[in-house]
């Protein structure tokens, strides 16, 4: 007899570095899995592009090997989407992308900011959207387009997020759901609607945003040219499903019913992830407030380059060294890398400086020092960071436990770094799930293998390692709070 397919939802996150696409069953269980690399555009100090059609390569790509690997084993009976938050999608009356997509972590729109911030009071603004005017939202990349290539946004009709513009690849609909909508900077959290006097004051039209659904919605089907391309069900259900870090908290089990629990991620950027039940934003706008995808809110801390600090590390001093490799040469350093101390602002900084303008820089240098103390520095800096952030959020929504995730959970030694920081059991998980799982998980009650996401979130969340041991990092922390108020203030 033919085994009967097992039923399973497809998960595709639109990331920074390439794009994945998972096949989750019932149970949580990673069936299939594949990814494909795109370049990232830096054409001046400060920004980042992708060209949107790259995105669909990669996905066209990622889906039909996925299709492949699933043929006869599986059935899929719907598609959530995810992706990087807060980029621009300029598209004109027809549809059509008019330039590259300004990115999350572009870092042009300082003026920009400052035209916000003038036009609409910082506390009124967080009152509403439950965050200050920040350079990587998607709202001052439009007013940067009306600045500086007028033209252009002569012809802009349609301001999408990444994710949502490859939902509307592929299903000729245009949508888009709160967890990453509420990165754009013009939606009003209490209301989830786009936020009238925000835009009105800003000059801009509130139908350039495209109609809200909830993150498990479905907001169409596979079109039959990218079912021919795939290989996957034409009129397959795409669901609207959520952020990056609001999927990868799908993913972890994270929800305002256990608001005690949430997420360390030392991914690109490190992220600090801790759900609320009512939208609770820091007055001065210092940490992140968006909706959940459970319907929820969350607390969001980030530092810009954390992993990215590594990798930018690894690139300059030791390209043909395994990162491993640079990971054990720090392991046998002492805590507080014999006075070497990193402020991880490559690209700036996010919680809770909240500026575009800050730079990393490296302090206490001597001749005694070497490579392995430049990386333990950029450990200890990067998860020093992180304490910055929680710091603030801590009064808002204290934590009790961390769930890690991110390519840097592979590190015992920088997991017991972050936990020693944040003064908070760390626990590491098996299966590492991220945004494209929990972009699968936001599509199961629709194709009906859970009656709601809560069910499809009990089912599904991942089993817990013990917390790991952690590493020392009291002199780690007042060198790093000595440096940067030297540079950059309390």
């Amino acid at each position: 007899m033919t085994p009967t397919p097992t039923p399973v939802t497809l998960g595709l996150d639109v990331g920074t570095s390439g794009v994945k696409a998972v096949a989750v069953t019932a149970s949580g269980q990673t069936l299939a899995e594949s990814t494909y690399a795109y370049p990232l555009l830096t054409p001046r100090p400060g920004w980042t592009e992708q060209r949107p059609a790259d995105w669909l390569d990669g996905v066209r790509a990622a889906l039909r090997d996925l299709s492949a690997a699933l043929e006869g084993k599986a059935q899929p009976l719907a598609l959530g989407l995810s992706g990087q938050m807060h980029g621009l999608v300029p598209l004109d009356a027809h549809g059509e992308v008019l330039r590259p997509a300004l990115l999350w972590n572009d870092q042009r729109t300082g003026a920009q900011v400052e035209q916000i911030e003038a036009r609409v009071p910082r506390a009124d603004l967080v009152a509403r959207t439950g965050n200050r005017a920040v350079t990587g939202f998607q709202l001052p990349k439009i007013l940067w387009l009306r600045d500086e290539e007028p033209e252009t946004f002569a012809r802009l009709r349609h301001a999408l997020i990444p994710k949502d513009y490859v939902g509307y690849a592929l299903t000729g609909v245009m949508a888009a759901e709160p967890s990453d909508a509420s990165g754009v900077g013009a939606l009003n959290l209490a209301r989830g609607a786009w936020d009238a006097d925000v835009l009105g004051a800003l000059g801009l039209p509130g139908d350039l945003f495209p109609p809200l659904v909830k993150s498990t919605d479905v907001i169409g089907t596979l079109t039959r040219e990218w079912a021919a391309a795939t290989g996957l069900p034409e009129g397959l259900p795409v669901v609207a499903g959520g952020g990056d870090n609001a999927a990868a908290g799908i993913a972890l089990g994270l929800s305002g019913a256990r608001p005690d629990v949430g997420s360390v991620s030392l991914g690109t950027s490190g992220v600090i992830f801790s759900p609320l039940r009512e939208p609770t934003p820091d007055p001065e706008g210092r940490v992140h407030l968006f909706a959940h995808a459970d319907g929820g809110y969350h607390l969001l801390g980030v530092t810009l380059s954390a992993a990215g600090s590594l990798e930018w590390l690894h690139a300059k001093l030791a390209p043909d060294m395994p990162i491993a490799a640079l990971l054990e040469e720090a392991a046998q350093v002492p805590p507080g890398a014999g006075g070497v101390t990193f402020l991880p602002y490559l690209s700036g900084e996010r919680s809770p400086l909240m500026n575009p303008h800050a730079r990393a820089a490296f302090t206490g240098l001597s001749l005694a020092h070497g490579r392995a103390h430049l990386t333990r520095a950029v450990l200890e800096g990067s998860v020093a960071a992180l304490a910055d952030a929680y710091g603030v959020m801590q009064a808002l929504a204290p934590l009790n436990t961390l769930i890690s995730t991110g390519g840097g959970a592979r590190s015992d030694l920088w997991l017991g770094l972050a936990s020693s920081a944040l003064n908070l059991p760390v626990h590491p998980t098996s299966a590492r799930p991220g945004a494209a799982h929990g972009a699968a998980i936001l599509a199961q009650p629709a194709a009906g293998l859970h009656p709601d996401l809560a069910a499809a979130m009990d089912a599904t969340r991942p089993d817990l390692h013990p917390p790991v041991p952690p590493v020392d990092m009291a002199d780690a922390l007042n060198a790093y709070a000595a440096a940067r108020t030297a540079l950059y203030g309390g």
